[in-house]
């Protein structure tokens, strides 16, 4: 079904603005999926704030220009549906990573990050990643490791002096 100019446009900004405001983006060939399958795809990448497109490989191919994720061109080849993490850089992978173990016919087919594409081999790289909240998590645990280390070591202070004053106490009561 042929689409209308301004309806190109339009979904040419919409992914441009998409990509624009994501961190990462993974590509799958989606052939071989259910559209109740890919409801509940796309049910999940809305709570995990991952934005879903299926756009036509040419109007991709412009929407992506300008943007950090221009290395994918090359792998625009086929059915492609595009996963753009807004948040967390490895929601998308994550996501897509434990759908396609769900589904056979789903293949994940290349990803991008700063600029980088890389091939679907590199997925649990990427899917490996932290969450925000367990980066600042381990930051803050790093953060807060050499303050108790040094408060730790100001409290042996007094307690090696109270040690030492009550050895010398016992041996001058045992010399008594």
């Amino acid at each position: 079904m042929a689409i209308r100019l301004e309806d190109k446009k339009a979904i040419v900004a919409e992914v441009n603005e998409t990509a624009g405001g994501a961190l990462s983006v993974v590509m799958a060939d989606y052939r071989g999926v259910t559209s109740g399958d890919m409801t509940a795809l796309r049910a999940k990448a809305r709570a995990e704030n991952v934005r879903l497109k299926v756009v036509r490989n040419n109007l991709a191919k412009i929407a992506i220009r300008g943007t950090e994720f221009e290395c994918i061109d090359e792998a625009l080849v086929g059915p492609t549906i595009l996963a753009f993490s807004m948040e967390d850089p490895g929601a998308a992978a994550r996501l897509l990573k434990d759908f396609a173990k769900e589904k056979e016919a789903f293949e994940i087919k290349a990803l991008a990050v700063g600029g980088e594409l890389m091939g679907a081999d590199q997925i649990d790289r990427l899917a490996k990643l932290p969450t925000r909240h367990e980066a600042l998590t381990m930051l803050a645990a790093v953060t807060q490791a050499p303050i108790t280390k040094l408060a730790r070591t100001l409290n042996e202070v007094p307690s090696k002096v109270t040690r030492a004053v009550a050895a010398v106490r016992d041996q001058k009561q045992e010399a008594a």
